[in-house]
């Protein structure tokens, strides 16, 4: 199996194509890329910027360049002596515009007679043989919109096939419509009537059933041919909780590939591991990024933070907000559950959905993958029944049911004989986490919000170093081939931005002062979403006021605490406006603002720059987002899939070209990232051996806990970490780190260091607050 170095993370889309990345491979060669990393570039509905909307999975799109686009790349890539990996989304499909899908468009013609059907995950009986599409609007009579036009149904902009024999001269399109193997409903019907399987809460994704082998091989033909004539050398999976059987899958993928290099988009909780019998190299990284930023959190400005906004303990939050999603946006889903119960299970209807809401609101993980992980199914349970021992016997019955094999080990189990309902719940349980925390909690619990990232938990608030040893040590030996990430496009702040966002765990009490006056100046009425926006503009800052209001409007909506997407608060949301045009109309919160920022500017350099070290030197497999070799302040997304400047990026990178240069000044020319990224990658293509093991480097002085440093068997990496609590005490007052008698070059300044067994932070740290050392004398 070829195994990437590094990967550089590319979203492909019409205004920036295969043939565009093409057109970048030597960019990123001397970059010291190793691997090209691409979004989903299957045929993907028109004008979709991320591609997860894939409409058909025979063809690479058109738009993003199409097979000739992929073969210029990988020919570019693979001369270059660099590999490819591609996102793909076997999960679901797109079907927000039915005929550009064909899959879904037979679906919606023949119904339970299409050959499609099979493919995609309907309850045919929830809605008496019908198919429902929460379409309309909120208009009366909104089904009189409905116009029969040459053998479709057009609901305005909307196009539906009509199937042979139910439309005669005279009839009405209503009357046509009656006739169908589709509903079209009232949107806001989804909720609690959808009767197929979609990604999370969105409408236009609809899951299929790659544990079909026909489906699979029908929806993998093209990535089979991207192997098959060396196109393509790797691939990250979207998605895989969503998936019936994601074990089975990967076994499937793994052979379709000729044992390719596989990563998982896998969500893992703090503690929780990957199923060991995947056929996968590991995760995209989200573990590793979540170690990462708690390095550099101050844990003395816990306390502080937590008190200056009050808000309900985390785990309280995160049940109530996944216990919301079971009741509200998932619902149909969990109405599917209720309707798969076996007839003689003894539970009434709504006992029963009361009781798998409850079980989905405490689940601990995303998902169990029966019979792996049986135990968090028994631990929901248990933590179901404490909190509501009313339904203890329920509960009880729906352990036995959702997990029908009970605790044995074998790595052989069918779906059919989990049976469907146990299936159903794993796929389930990760919607309601997701929805839940990530996408409502997170933007509800704003103590620190540069911990609020994917995959994390914001109540763990920072990593000692000997903790982070041990993690990395493990990660070595456990999984030295999976990503590590600091930024990707769905993180809801980059690396950058969370950088400096953390800096304010050292100096709790200024951020608790500029908090209450910028309160004070422009208040809006809600504290904890107010913390959350006003830590987005000082970690973004300088941003545009467009930036700032989008941002604005996505996380209250999400945070649904004020406002949400479907019943926005005009009250608030002007308020809310108003607060964010003062941060660019009003001086004395500009002032507040610029004050602070300037404040911790050095220091969210500094943080900037050492986790970036960190991740491109730690075990693992570093992806590099487009774009982040410079400062990168986006927040959640679009924002941070905005178009990249290359041409200045490829200006940066012939100036620091070739031998000793000067080393850039540490400012907002962000040169100096890309300066530090740029070695890192270039030493670890072209020395791999360097990077062979991991052992921490020991670290002796008044100022040890600023300075973390390990070896990775050559290739030595030391960084600061909670710069102004350093700078208070001191500076670095003869902290050393130990390491053999020799002469080292500093990579990334190319400055040459001699070491009697101790090397002294004050000389290694002299221009940057990091230092990659590789022995010059010999050992």
């Amino acid at each position: 199996m070829r195994t990437p170095l590094s990967t550089y993370r590319l979203q492909i889309r019409p205004s920036f194509t295969l043939f565009d990345a093409a057109e970048l491979v030597p960019y990123l060669k001397d970059l010291g890329v190793d691997w090209v990393y691409l979004s989903p570039i299957l045929t993907a509905e028109p004008g979709s910027d991320h591609g997860y909307d894939v409409v058909d999975p025979t063809a690479v799109d058109p738009a993003r360049g199409g097979a000739e686009g992929l073969k210029s790349l990988s020919a570019a890539a693979h001369a270059a002596g660099m590999g490819v990996l591609v996102d793909i989304v076997p999960n679901h499909m797109g079907v927000a515009t039915p005929a550009r899908n064909d899959w879904w468009w037979s679906l919606l013609k023949e119904g339970r007679g299409s050959r499609y059907a099979e493919a995609f995950d309907v309850d045919w009986d929830a809605a008496g043989g019908k198919l429902r599409l929460p379409v309309l609007g909120d208009g009366d009579n909104e089904l009189e919109q409905l116009k029969l036009v040459n053998d479709e149904l057009h609901y305005y902009d909307n196009r539906y096939p009509v199937a042979p024999g139910t439309a005669s001269d005279g009839d009405s399109a209503v009357d046509v419509h009656a006739r169908q193997h589709y509903e079209l409903v009232n949107w806001r019907r989804a909720d609690n009537e959808l009767n197929y399987r979609r990604f999370f809460g969105v409408n236009t994704l609809a899951g299929i059933r790659v544990e079909e082998p026909w489906v699979f091989d029908e929806s993998h033909a093209e990535i089979k041919r991207w192997f098959d004539e060396g196109l393509v050398d790797g691939l990250r999976i979207d998605h895989p909780d969503g998936l019936a059987d994601p074990k089975g899958y990967l076994a499937r993928l793994r052979k379709l590939t000729n044992g390719a290099y596989i990563l998982v988009e896998k969500i893992l909780e703090p503690g929780e591991t990957l199923p060991r019998n995947w056929e996968t190299e590991g995760t995209t990284g989200y573990d590793a990024l979540a170690d990462i930023d708690r390095l550099f959190v101050d844990p003395a400005g816990e306390r502080k933070l937590t008190d200056m906004v009050p808000v309900e303990p985390y785990a309280d939050m995160i049940h109530g907000t996944k216990r919301g999603i079971a009741d509200q946006l998932l619902h149909s889903e969990v109405q599917r559950l209720v309707r798969l119960l076996p007839s003689d299970s003894g539970l009434e209807p709504e006992t029963a959905a009361d009781a798998l809401a409850e079980l989905l609101a405490c689940f601990p993980v995303y998902r169990s993958y029966l019979p792996d992980g049986a135990g968090y199914l028994t631990d929901a349970v248990i933590a179901a029944t404490v909190r509501r021992p009313d339904l203890a016997a329920a509960l009880t019955t729906l352990g036995g049911l959702l997990n029908p094999l009970g605790t044995g080990e074998t790595d052989d189990v069918s779906l059919q004989a989990l049976g469907e309902l146990a299936v159903r719940f794993q796929q389930t349980s990760g919607m309601v986490m997701a929805k839940g925390v990530e996408d409502t909690a997170f933007y509800r619990y704003s103590r620190l919000t540069s911990l609020n990232e994917v995959g994390a938990d914001p109540s763990h608030f920072a990593v000692a170093p000997s903790d982070l040893h041990s993690r990395m040590l493990h990660r070595q030996l456990e999984q030295p081939a999976a990503m590590t990430a600091l930024t990707t496009h769905d993180t809801k702040r980059s690396e950058d931005t969370r950088a400096r966002i953390s800096v304010l765990s050292e100096i709790p009490d200024e951020w608790s002062e500029t908090f209450t006056a910028l309160e004070s100046l422009a208040p809006m009425g809600d504290v904890p979403m107010a913390n959350l926006l006003w830590q987005a503009i000082v970690g973004a800052w300088p941003l545009s006021r467009e930036r700032a209001h989008a941002y604005a409007e996505k996380a209250s909506r999400e945070a649904s605490s004020s406002t949400t997407w479907t019943a926005p608060n005009a009250e608030f949301e002007e308020r809310m406006h108003a607060a964010v045009d003062a941060a660019f109309d009003n001086p004395e919160v500009t002032a507040r603002i610029e004050a602070l920022v300037e404040r911790i500017l050095s220091a969210g350099y500094s943080n900037s720059l050492s986790a970036k070290l960190l991740q491109l030197t730690m075990p693992g497999v570093p992806d590099v987002y487009q774009g982040t070799e410079f400062w990168d302040r986006s927040l959640v997304d679009p924002d941070n899939r905005r178009e990249v400047d290359y041409a200045r990026r490829r200006a940066v990178a012939e100036s620091l070209a070739g031998g000793t240069v000067q080393a850039p000044d540490l400012d907002e020319e962000a040169a100096a990232k890309l300066l530090v990224t740029m070695r890192a990658l270039q030493l670890k293509r072209g020395r791999p051996e360097l990077f062979s093991r991991y052992v921490p480097v020991a670290v002796e002085g008044p100022a040890a806990e600023h300075l973390f440093a390990f070896d990775r068997g050559g290739a030595i990496t030391a960084l600061t970490r909670l710069p102004l609590g350093m700078e208070r005490a001191g500076g670095w007052r003869n902290t050393a780190v130990v390491l053999d008698a020799g002469i080292y070059r500093d990579v990334l300044t190319g400055r040459v260091l001699e070491s009697s067994g101790r090397l002294e932070a004050a000389d290694l740290f002299e221009i940057y607050p990091v230092a990659l050392l590789v022995r010059e004398d010999g050992e």
